[in-house]
């Protein structure tokens, strides 16, 4: 990412949070703010253990229906509870993302679910609704990243396009290690599709046959 003042971002702000997930899991993390992002949103920097050399990161886009309300149909509340554990325990930064619904927005990520209960994937979903199978850019991820002193990392991700665009962003992604695999009976097509069509790291062979079940 070249080094220009329009795309340089500072840390605003540092808090100690005490994280107590519903399982009984804690935490204590730092939350970082900053000023400068390219996109002008609110993410935050969420800093866990003892970040190394080559810390552990996760980009984790913000899903208010699996984050706060627990949906069945994605696996990103499990995907967040298990990258905190993760992260805090090797040490890293978890950057919580405001991309709802891939970042196309939440009301019309509900839209897309319509769609998805009359048989489109989640990609066509999209698609028949005029907006990109995915619309997001990492760009304010990078400049966190580097507000923080982070020039390489290992990335804990199942997507390879997460990787692809922080290294295209000057981000030295050292190694990309999957998540855990979350499934549920609403969510095996939604696994499904992102293996086909954004070549997920997740077991293909197995979402098959639970989604034909």
């Amino acid at each position: 990412m070249p080094d220009t003042p329009a795309l340089i971002a500072t840390p605003r702000s540092r808090v100690r949070v005490p994280l107590r997930f519903h399982d009984g899991y804690e935490a204590d993390a730092e939350f970082v703010t900053f000023h400068g992002l390219a996109d002008g949103r609110e993410h935050v920097a969420v800093v866990l253990g003892a970040p190394g050399p080559v810390p552990l990161v996760r980009l984790h886009s913000e899903c208010l229906t699996g984050d706060v309300f627990g949906s069945a149909r994605c696996d990103c509340g499990p995907q967040l509870r298990e990258a905190v554990e993760r992260i805090a325990e090797r040490g890293g930064v978890l950057l919580y993302l405001r991309q709802e619904g891939r970042g196309i927005g939440l009301y019309n990520k509900l839209d897309a679910y319509a769609l998805q209960d009359e048989g489109l994937d989640t990609y066509e979903a999209n698609a028949a609704l005029g907006l990109p199978e995915d619309a997001r850019d990492y760009t304010a991820a990078a400049q966190m990243l580097r507000a923080l002193g982070i020039g390489e990392l290992d990335l804990l991700s199942n997507n390879p396009d997460k990787a692809d665009q922080l290294r295209s962003l000057g981000v030295d992604v050292r190694d990309r290690i999957p998540t855990g695999v979350f499934t549920t009976a609403h969510n095996v097509r939604y696994l499904r599709a992102k293996v086909l069509q954004t070549q997920h790291t997740l077991p293909l062979a197995a979402l098959t046959e639970l989604s034909a079940g």
